[in-house]
C-alpha cells in the first residue's frame, strides 16, 4: 500500500495514469487540518504500549552498527505470509463498513492470523503484517506518544500492538508493522517533543528548520541526519518495534521513488539510519521498502534493506481487491529492469498476491493462475492480501502448489523474457540442477498460441518437460514447446533439455558489419569483445553480413543486446521489411540479456539487419546463429 497518508499509491508519474482513491482525498483534507494542530497530535498516555519514560540521565539506548551489517538469516528466501492492505483498500461490500481503511481492527488481524496458521502455514506462508493506520482512527485522526512516535489507536487496536504480535508469535508466525519515511507532520508537536532515550533532543532537532517535506505524500518533515538528534529519533522507534516484538516494518513513500525526486524526496539516508537502529537493537527485523523505488538506487537498497517495491500498488481501489488492468498487467513490462538485483538478503517486491478468491480479487481463473505465475518466477515475496477465511479451491490450489512454490523459493535467477515482449512472452531461468524453469504467457485478450524454442534456451532435440500448475510430466517435447493459451493465460514448466546447440557468434563492432546514421561502436564491460554498438536511433541501423547457414529455414537467432529501458527495433534478414520488436529493459546501460528471434535464413551467406526506425533501439552487444535448424 502507500503510505497512511495517502493509502493510493498511483501518483501519476507519465505516462501512468493519476488513479486517487477517496481515501486520498479525505486523507488530504485531514492531514492538512492536522499539520496545523500539533498540539493535539500528542496522545493520551494511557496507552498499552507507551513503553515508561528514561530517566532523563539516560542516554540513547542505541549505538548504530555498521552500515551494510545484515542478519544472515532474514530474506534468504522471499519471505510468504499475508498483509492487511489489499482489503483496507477495496470496496468491495462489508469489507470496511465503518468507512475507508476501517477493516484494520485487531479483532480482524487475529482473525487473518488464525486462518493462515490453519490453512497456508504448512505451505511457508508465516508473515502477518500490518499495514497503515495502526495508530490512526477511523478519520484518520492519528495517536503519538509523548516522544513524537506513532503509537497504536485504541478503538483499532485496544490491547495494544504488543498483544497482537504476541498472538502471531503464539501460532508460529512473524509479525509485521508499518511506518512512512520521515517525522509525520502531527507528530512534530510544535517542535516541541523530546526524543525518548536522549536528554536534550526534540522533534525540532531532527528536522530541516524550514520544515521541508517529504515522502510519496508530502505527509512528513524530512529528517536532517546531519543534526545527531535525527538518528536518536529512528533509534527510539526501531527500540519500540522491537520492545512490541515485531520482526518486519515495511518503510513506506521512500524516494529516489513513490514518484518523487529530487533532494527533498532522497530517503537513503533514513533506509541507512534504519538499517543502523535495526541491527542496534539486537532484534532480527526485516525491512521492506515501498514503492516504486528508483532502480538508480538499487545498490542502496541492496545493502540497506531486505526488499524494495519496483512498482505502484497492485489493489484497484475498487469494488474488488485488483483488477487486471490497474496495475497487475504493468507488472510484465516493469520486473524485467530489476530481475539482476534479487538475491538472498533482498527480494523485488511485486506487490500482494490476491489470487485466493475469485469474487473479491475480482480476476478471472486465467488472471489468477498468470498473477502467481508472473510472482514466482520473478522471485517475488508472496504475500496474499485475501480474507483468508473465505478462501475458494481454486484460489487454495494456486496458493499452495509446493512446485511452483518452490520456483520462488528456488536458488535459481530471476526469470526474464526470452522472446521480445509483445502479447505473446516466453520467461526462462536455468536451475543450479541444469533444467530451465520456462513460462508461457498470453497477454493479449484472445486465445492464442505461445511457442517456446529450445534454441532460444542454449540448447536443441529432445527435451522432458513437466507441468508444475498440472503437476504432471507432460513428455517429451522436439525443439520447442507449443501452448494455445487462454486471454490472459499462462502454463508453467520444468523443461530438462536435450543436446547443446551449436551456434556460430556474430560480433556487432565487427568491421565486416554496416553501419548508418547515427549507429557507432562503444565500449561495454559486460559485452563480448567489450564493445557493443550503440546510438541506434532514427534511422541508425546495423547490418550483419556474411552470416553463413548450411540450409533454408527458420532460425532463432539468440540477440544479445543492452537497454537501459525498454526499447523496440525492427530485425530484418535479406532486406525483408521485418517487424518491430520490443525488447525488455535489461536494467541499465552496462549490463546484457538475451532473446530469441524467428527469422527466415537462405542456405549460403545471408544479411540480418535491426533497424531503428523513427525511435529509439537497444544497443546489440552479439548475435548468435545455429548452424543447422
Amino acid at each position: 500500500m502507500r503510505s497512511p497518508a495517502h493509502p493510493t499509491e498511483q501518483h501519476g508519474a507519465p505516462p501512468r495514469p493519476v488513479r486517487r482513491s477517496l481515501r486520498s482525498v479525505l486523507v488530504l483534507a485531514a492531514t492538512a487540518a492536522l499539520a496545523v494542530a500539533a498540539p493535539t497530535a500528542v496522545a493520551s498516555t494511557q496507552s498499552p504500549d507507551k513503553p515508561a519514560a528514561p530517566a532523563a540521565h539516560a542516554p540513547a539506548t542505541a549505538t548504530p552498527a555498521a552500515a551494510g551489517a545484515k542478519a544472515p538469516a532474514i530474506a534468504a528466501k522471499p519471505y510468504m505470509g499475508w498483509s492487511s492492505w489489499s482489503m483496507q483498500s477495496s470496496k468491495y461490500p462489508g469489507l470496511n463498513p465503518d468507512g475507508d481503511y476501517s477493516y484494520l481492527t485487531e479483532a480482524n488481524v487475529l482473525k487473518q492470523t488464525d486462518a493462515l496458521a490453519a490453512k497456508l502455514k504448512p505451505f511457508g506462508y508465516d508473515h502477518v503484517n500490518i499495514d497503515a493506520g495502526w495508530w490512526r482512527d477511523n478519520t484518520w485522526k492519528p495517536e503519538f506518544d509523548q516522544y513524537g512516535r506513532q503509537t497504536p489507536d485504541p478503538v483499532r487496536f485496544p490491547h495494544g500492538m504488543k498483544s497482537v504480535a504476541d498472538h502471531i508469535h503464539a501460532k508460529g508466525l512473524k509479525a509485521g508493522i508499518y511506518l512512512p519515511a520521515g517525522l509525520e507532520k502531527e507528530g512534530y508537536a510544535d517542535g516541541k517533543a523530546p526524543i525518548w532515550g536522549t536528554t536534550d533532543c526534540t522533534t525540532a532537532d531532527i528536522v530541516y528548520p524550514d520544515l521541508r517535506t517529504t515522502n510519496g505524500w508530502d505527509s512528513a518533515y524530512k529528517l536532517d541526519f546531519s543534526r545527531p538528534c535525527a538518528e536518536k529519533y529512528i533509534d527510539s522507534q526501531a527500540q519500540m518495534f522491537a520492545d512490541w516484538g515485531y520482526d518486519f516494518l515495511k518503510l513506506d513513500g521512500v524516494g529516489p521513488g513513490s514518484f518523487k525526486t529530487g533532494d527533498n524526496y532522497d530517503n537513503v539516508p533514513d533506509v541507512a539510519a534504519w538499517q543502523r537502529a535495526i541491527a542496534a537493537t539486537g532484534r532480527s527485523i526485516h525491512l521492506e521498502l515501498s514503492w516504486s523505488l528508483d532502480i538508480g538506487h538499487a545498490a542502496d537498497w541492496k545493502k540497506y534493506s531486505n526488499g524494495w517495491r519496483i512498482d505502484t500498488d497492485v489493489e484497484c481501489y475498487c469494488n474488488t481487491l485488483v483488477s487486471w488492468e490497474n496495475s497487475i498487467n504493468d507488472r510484465w513490462n516493469d520486473a524485467p529492469a530489476w530481475s539482476h538485483e534479487a538475491g538472498p538478503g533482498g527480494w523485488n517486491d511485486l506487490d500482494s498476491l490476491d489470487v485466493g478468491s475469485g469474487e473479491m480479487d475480482g480476476i478471472t481463473q486465467a488472471e489468477r493462475q498468470s498473477y502467481m505465475t508472473l510472482w514466482a518466477i520473478n522471485k517475488s515475496p508472496l504475500y496474499t492480501g485475501d480474507d483468508l477465511t473465505k478462501l475458494d479451491d481454486y484460489g487454495v490450489s494456486l496458493l499452495t502448489n509446493r512446485e511452483v512454490i518452490g520456483v520462488d523459493q528456488s536458488d535459481a535467477p530471476v526469470a526474464r523474457p526470452v522472446t521480445p515482449v509483445g502479447d505473446q512472452q516466453v520467461w526462462a531461468s536455468r536451475n543450479k540442477d541444469g533444467s530451465y524453469t520456462v513460462a508461457l504467457f498470453n497477454l493479449g485478450t484472445s486465445p492464442a498460441s505461445v511457442t517456446a524454442h529450445w534454441a532460444a534456451l542454449g540448447f536443441t532435440g529432445n527435451a522432458a518437460v513437466r507441468d508444475l500448475w498440472r503437476k504432471q510430466n507432460v513428455g517429451t517435447h522436439k525443439d520447442a514447446i507449443t501452448e494455445t493459451l487462454p486471454a490472459h493465460g499462462s502454463r508453467l514448466f520444468t523443461v530438462r533439455p536435450g543436446a547443446h546447440l551449436a551456434t556460430t557468434g556474430y560480433e556487432a563492432e565487427s568491421a565486416a558489419n554496416t553501419l548508418t546514421g547515427n549507429a557507432s561502436v562503444a565500449g561495454c564491460d559486460t559485452c563480448s569483445g567489450a564493445k557493443k554498438v550503440g546510438n541506434l536511433y532514427q534511422g541508425g541501423a546495423l547490418r550483419f553480413n556474411d552470416v553463413t547457414v548450411k540450409k533454408d529455414g527458420i532460425y532463432t537467432v539468440n540477440v544479445h543486446y543492452v537497454s537501459g529501458d525498454p526499447r523496440s527495433v525492427t530485425v530484418f534478414s535479406n532486406g525483408g521489411h521485418g517487424t518491430s520488436l520490443p525488447f525488455a529493459s535489461t536494467g541499465d546501460w552496462n549490463t546484457t540479456d538475451t532473446v530469441g528471434v524467428q527469422l527466415a535464413l537462405k542456405k549460403g551467406t545471408n544479411t540480418i539487419t535491426f533497424d531503428s526506425g523513427d525511435g529509439y533501439a537497444p544497443d546489440i552487444d552479439r548475435i548468435d546463429v545455429p548452424r543447422d535448424v
